[in-house]
């Protein structure tokens, strides 16, 4: 788990974030076990408090299934959840920025479009290497 501590974003986003970015990617499969609070807070040597702060986006997110006195666990659709949230959210708030900055600088739609083709190519080329 990698955290950046001196960025704007709350290290307890970060961490409901990481969690989450594991689930997607299989690392922690649904229905399997989840980290526990101790052992983020053990492994980035942060308050306890914090890494359970994290944690409770999830839970309250239903991606992660807390029950007491068990551990706690990765939600039955929790991937399909993150996934949806992550394009209704996410995506089209960073294509709104991309856009708006485009339209600012007088950048054309199609060198726009264009730029996006050649960046994916590039970038999903390395994904399979």
């Amino acid at each position: 788990m990698r955290i950046i501590f001196d960025s704007l974003k709350p290290v307890y986003v970060q961490i409901a974030e990481t969690i989450e970015d594991d689930i997607i990617s299989g690392k922690l499969p649904e229905g399997g076990p989840a980290y526990s609070q101790l052992a983020i807070s053990k492994e980035l040597g942060v308050n306890p408090a914090t890494a359970a702060k994290g944690i409770n986006i999830l839970v309250s997110k239903g991606v992660l299934d807390k029950q007491r006195g068990v551990s706690m666990t990765v939600a039955q659709g929790a991937v399909g959840k993150l996934l949806s949230e992550r394009r209704e959210k996410g995506f089209r708030e960073l294509l709104k920025n991309l856009v708006s900055e485009a339209l600012k600088i007088g950048l054309p739609e199609s060198e726009v479009i264009g730029e996006i083709k050649k960046m994916y190519r590039n970038l999903e080329d390395r994904h399979y290497e």
